[in-house]
């Protein structure tokens, strides 16, 4: 299958709501013929000088349209693909096309698992002193906050190519543990340094069983 292409250095995961501003006149282009002929297109992530994994996503509004033609879109992200072939230029367009091959993903999930990911995700929050709206174990994926636990680019990449579900909670799980441990540790050190630059009230120690 081809799809017109729109490479960026930006990770979509399925069912994610995608702002993008629309300048280049190539990709002006894309927009419309996306709104002319209700088409989808590709975001393929670029990441080492290299595209290979993305997503498809699908115009759903132009937010708005300037004089110079620039837009401000939202888009919804819908499957995830492994691309092919990549060609700078669709035949008699401006834009690029690609040919990819949609990636089976998996959504079935241990719900002990989805429930110590969910618990983990609160563990992380309350240890930076941050509040967010609890999500019903029922409702969450392990796409709905996965650009909101501390991932790194990479990691967020690596999590776009795990097609089953289970295997990527387990992905979050490790880097939730870590990442709480090294937060501890950064408050207990912070304490540390507190406690440091305060006078202290020491006992005053008997020295009468002490021996050289």
């Amino acid at each position: 299958m081809k799809l017109p292409m729109l490479p960026l250095q930006s990770i979509f995961y399925p069912g994610e709501t995608v702002p993008l501003h629309i300048f280049e006149e190539r990709y002006k282009q894309l927009i419309a013929d996306c709104r002319n002929n209700a088409i989808t297109f590709g975001i393929p992530v670029y990441i080492n000088n290299h595209l290979e994994y993305g997503a498809e996503v699908q115009l759903v509004e132009v937010v708005n349209t300037y004089e110079t033609g620039e837009m401000d879109i939202t888009c919804v992200a819908r499957q995830i693909f492994k691309l092919k072939t990549f060609e700078t230029h669709k035949e008699g367009k401006l834009y690029p096309e690609g040919t990819i091959e949609f990636i089976e993903i998996d959504y079935e999930a241990d719900e002990v698992l989805k429930a110590e990911v969910l618990q983990s995700i609160n563990k992380l929050y309350d240890e930076m002193g941050v509040t967010y709206t609890p999500i019903p174990l029922e409702k969450f994926n392990s796409y709905i906050l996965a650009h909101k636990i501390g991932l790194s680019f990479e990691q967020e990449y690596d999590l776009l190519k795990i097609t089953k579900e289970n295997d990527r909670l387990l992905y979050l799980k490790n880097h939730l543990v870590g990442t709480i441990a090294v937060l501890k540790e950064v408050q207990r050190t912070k304490k540390t340094i507190l406690l440091n630059g305060d006078f202290k009230n020491f006992d005053p120690l008997d020295f009468k069983d002490v021996t050289l």
